[in-house]
């Protein structure tokens, strides 16, 4: 019998890539105006009752009117309790500006 030798066979080293183009550099941007500094805010005694967002107080204390008698006893819309509501509202004269 005989036995085979196995051949080494060298690998070819791999192509040298070309260097990539040298890019232009970017232009440079103006550098901006520094803004100057806030004043610092001298801490304030925080308020115990703020006054209502958006302008209007409605004071619904000591109604004596139920939901049934506002919107009725069928169902209706979101949109038709609000102007229900304001109806009412302006009836009674419940809105302080």
């Amino acid at each position: 019998m005989a036995v085979k030798k196995k051949t080494v066979t060298k690998r070819k080293a791999a192509p040298k890539r070309k260097a990539a183009p040298k890019r232009k550099a970017a232009p440079k941007r103006k550098a901006a105006p520094k803004r100057k500094a806030a004043p610092k805010r001298k801490a304030t005694k925080s308020k115990s009752k703020k006054p209502a967002f958006g302008g209007y107080a409605i004071n619904f204390a000591g109604r004596q009117e139920t939901v049934e008698k506002v919107f009725g006893n069928k169902p209706i819309a979101p949109s038709e309790m609000t102007k229900k509501i304001w109806i009412f509202i302006k009836a009674n004269s419940l809105a302080n500006r």
